[in-house]
Order: C-alpha cells, then structure tokens, then sequence
C-alpha cells in the first residue's frame, strides 16, 4: 500500500494548542493528503510549551498509525521549516481582554514576518502554506510577503469554518443533510464583516437541486439573520464553551487542505482567502480576501462571472473596506 510513496513533511504551528489537539489525529491518519500517503509531521511552539508538545507526541505514537513515519516536536522555525510540503499556521498571539486591535495587529506582524522568512529560507518552494492564527487574512498577506521567492498562489487563508457554518444553516433550515448544500460563498476577511452569501448556492431538496433561496422560502432570514449568526458563531461558541472553535476549526483545516491536495468536485467551489491580484469582482488587488474558489492540480482559480446585486456588492465593499485598513495598519508595522 504506502511502501512506494515518499513521506510528505507537514508542519502544524501552535502545536500544543486546542485547534491542533483536533486536527494533528486526522493528518496523521490520513483524512488530509491521502490513505496512502506517509507523513512526517512536524510540531511548532513556543519554548514554554515544549513539556506539553512532548505529551502530543507520545499521544501520536500511542495512536499506532500506520501513515505516521516521524514525529518532531520543536522550538526553532530552521527545524520546523525545512523541506516542507505543507505548512498550516495555526499560532498565533490570541486578543487579551482589553486589548486594542491594533496592537494585535503589531504582535501578529512580528510572528507572520519571521515565520514568512523562515519558509522562504528553508521550506520547498511548492510548499502549500495555510494561515489559521487570527487575524488570518492580514496575517496571510504579511507571511507571503515575507516570501517573497513562494508564489504567491502558494499561500491561502482559512474561511472553510465559516463556509461550512453557511452550509450547515442552510442544511439544518432545509431539513436536509449538510452535503446537499453545495456552493455557498464567504466573501472577504474572516471577522465579523464577512459576507456570506447564498444567491448562488444550491440544496438538493427531494432528489432535486434547488436554488438556496427557493428552497429555504425565507428571504427575510437569509438577508438578515443567517448572515449574522454566520459572522458571530465564532464568539457564539467562545460564550458557550468559554474556548473558542476548536473540533470544527480543525475539520475546515482538514477540509480546505484536502481540497488543495486532491480538487474541488465537477460544478462545484468552496471559499477560501487568496490573493486578490486580477480578480474579476473589483476587489482591490494586494489583499487576501476570501472568493468561490475551484481548485484542481494543487492550483486554485476564482469563480468567475457570477452576477453580484447591489445588496452583495455593499457587503463585498464593506469586508475589503476593512481588509484595506488591516493590510495599511500591517504594513505601516512591517516597514519599521
């Protein structure tokens, strides 16, 4: 079976965190790059959170699986870089009580610039990097721009979470399964002035496919409510479990990498955040915003042509409107 494969080396930073907890067993068996690809995972983190990667390790082992060659836990981004196929950046400085978003901002400028470097000097040039850590659109663009020798093509933003949020309300509305809705968007930055959208989205209701707003008959909840629970379920779930999304984090992260690695279904997309440059929709270029998106050969494309009303178009403004702010905050920091 996986004899003749040569192990892929894939990296997961804030290794010892909760979204990692999730998300390390699913690689590792499997789910992500393939039932018959080795894997050589490769654990990030701070030094204070070495004792605790050491305790992930012996888990992985204890785990008795098959697909799993190595495991090396460290503290040094030379050893955590090297040779990658993948990098999923999940660390990131979280927002303290009380803190301004701008000093965030600042702190996640410092990391996503060295880390940025690092898989310059030291990753594969056809690495697939995906940024988690929040803010996850800006942090994006400064890593990529701190690698400047990986295309830019090679660096993607997660809004799967709140795509397959959009799905699944869509679904549990329509008294359907999950997997019959197909083609809702996230359009722009994964914070609350995201725009989920579902003119083009499709539900299979009864055997046939119906458009979203046909089959749900609610257009006043799809315009209003819908996209609201969509854009706050973060800090839904942050009050209810007093942590934030963790388990279904990991299963977008899963999603959107399997997606790279393996292609987007026949007539169907799925959103993640990309590099803006030559997008047809008017959204202003040097920024990582969140599109329908197709993907086939490890290369992704942007769905192009779908008519935008005006209702859209306000929303799609108002989430690049604040991309714009983060990336011109970022670079101020970047250039210092």
């Amino acid at each position: 079976m996986g004899e003749c494969a040569e192990p892929i080396r894939v990296v997961v930073t804030g290794a010892a965190g909760q979204i990692a907890y999730s998300l390390l067993y699913s690689i590792a068996k499997g789910d992500v790059f393939g039932k018959d690809q080795p894997i050589i995972l490769v654990l990030l983190d701070i030094p204070p959170m070495l004792p605790v990667l050491d305790g992930v390790v012996m888990e992985l082992q204890d785990c008795a699986l098959p697909l799993l060659r190595e495991v090396i836990p460290t503290d040094k981004v030379e050893v955590g870089f090297k040779d990658l196929d993948a990098a999923i950046l999940v660390g990131s400085m979280p927002r303290k009580e009380g803190m301004e978003r701008k000093d965030l901002l600042k702190a996640n400028v410092a990391i996503f610039k060295a880390q940025g470097a690092a898989l310059d000097k030291y990753a594969k040039k056809t690495v697939k990097v995906l940024v988690v850590g929040n803010p996850a659109n800006t942090n994006c663009l400064i890593a990529s721009k701190s690698a400047p020798s990986i295309p830019k093509e090679n660096f993607s933003c997660l809004t799967r979470l709140d795509h397959n949020r959009a799905s699944s309300q869509v679904a549990i509305r329509c008294g359907v399964p999950a997997d019959n809705v197909k083609n809702v968007i996230i359009w722009g930055n994964h914070s609350s002035t995201q725009y989920p959208d579902v003119h083009h989205a499709k539900v299979t209701v009864q055997g046939s496919e119906v458009a979203a707003y046909d089959a749900v008959k609610d257009d006043a909840w799809l315009k209003g409510e819908f996209i609201s629970t969509v854009q706050l379920r973060g800090a839904a779930v942050i009050k209810a479990r007093k942590l934030s999304s963790a388990m279904s984090a990991a299963k977008a992260i899963c999603d959107h990498m399997r997606d790279i690695w393996f292609g987007t279904k026949e007539g169907e997309f799925i959103s993640m955040g990309v590099y803006a440059g030559g997008n047809s929709y008017g959204i202003p270029e040097d920024l990582i915003y969140s599109f329908p998106i197709q993907l086939k050969n490890k290369g992704w494309k942007v769905v192009d042509g779908l008519p935008i009303n005006d209702f859209s178009r306000a929303k799609m403004e108002a989430t690049a409107a604040e991309l714009v702010d983060e990336r011109d905050t970022a670079m101020a920091f970047l250039s210092q």
